[in-house]
């Protein structure tokens, strides 16, 4: 039953060929505590049973509208179709395979309605899972009463953004209007996370709620896994992110912490075997600052086409299987 004093809150639901787990996705959503929810759903043309399990279970919401994709328009492309229909106060992206705790909405409702215009987003701590729902490590470190240890960046973030991956994804719910103000997520992309993550923080501030609210599901073949893969095209959006961040940034201090990151793409050029694009990415380091012997080694390398891929992600695999099974570290192996 809704209820007319709360914000209407819109989740979006990307799915493709989810047919393993968007049935635990949607059931989350129909579970929330909070009353006020427009549910969209994207097939992304999936060819699996993911449609039918979708179509089944529309009857359960008078508010859910299924968006069928005749092929696949990426992931960036099935948002904004969403983001186009949403009429929420507040829009979240909820991958077809990610699951809500009950309260999630709840709590990040109440945490933005106490926060100014400044504020475009609020975020939490989550939990991963794997293919069979079985909990493993927090995405921040958690003590015995279940809150982060450290702390965790919430105001402006954006020099952290610009340093490194410290926010769990599909934790994150946004202020709609802030979110369209920026155009969207960029469909010419890969991957929404990190492009959303700078061209929203340089103008808006973050919010971090210090509870495991969401379940994140670490599946084979995540974007994760594909950034080693020649030809993914993931390192070519990064590419893309680093030419944005260029422009935006505000003080050296942003640059330096660019060029750091520059430097992490050009070493990941050489294990994808992206020689092209490591060349690239030099060509922008060297507009901050001189790139220095141990970046030029590498980009040397990439231009002598040296085959490493293998060997790569060989090691990256058998150090992931490794970090898995460790519930009690942080996930964030290649990022």
């Amino acid at each position: 039953m809704k209820h007319r004093e709360q914000p209407l809150v819109t989740v979006i639901v990307t799915a493709f060929n989810h047919q393993n787990f968007i049935e635990e996705c949607l059931r989350s959503v129909f579970a929330q505590q909070y009353g006020n929810i427009q549910l969209i759903v994207i097939d992304n043309a999936s060819s699996d049973d993911t449609l039918h399990i979708i179509e089944r279970l529309q009857t359960n919401s008078p508010d859910f509208i299924l968006v069928k994709n005749l092929f696949n328009k990426g992931l960036c492309k099935a948002f904004n179709q969403g983001l186009a229909l949403a009429k929420g106060k507040y829009v979240i992206d909820l991958s077809g395979d990610d699951v809500f705790l009950p309260e999630r909405i709840e709590k990040q409702v109440e945490a933005f309605e106490k926060c100014s215009e400044e504020y475009a987003v609020v975020f939490s701590n989550g939990r991963y899972i794997d293919v069979e729902s079985k909990p493993l490590q927090y995405h921040y470190h958690v003590n015995d009463a279940g809150k982060a240890v450290g702390k965790v960046p919430s105001g402006d973030v954006y020099k952290k953004v610009l340093e490194k991956y410290f926010i769990c994804t599909p934790t994150m719910m946004m202020r709609t209007e802030a979110l369209r103000k920026i155009g969207g997520y960029d469909e010419s992309l890969n991957f929404e996370d990190f492009d959303f993550w700078i061209r929203s923080a340089v103008k808006y501030k973050y919010f971090y709620v210090d509870e495991v609210l969401t379940l994140k599901r670490d599946t084979p073949g995540s974007l994760r896994t594909q950034v080693y893969q020649k030809g993914s095209g993931i390192l070519a959006s990064y590419y893309i992110v680093c030419n944005k961040a260029y422009d935006l940034n505000r003080d050296q201090e942003e640059f330096d912490l660019l060029a750091k990151r520059i430097r992490t793409c050009i070493r990941k050029c050489l294990y994808a075997q992206e020689f092209e694009l490591a060349v690239k990415f030099r060509k922008l380091l060297n507009y901050i600052e001189n790139p220095g012997w141990q970046t030029e080694m590498v980009v040397f390398l990439c231009r002598l086409h040296v085959p490493v891929n293998v060997f790569y992600r060989f090691y990256i695999n058998n150090i992931y299987k490794f970090f898995s099974r460790r519930k009690d570290l942080a996930f964030d192996i290649v990022n």
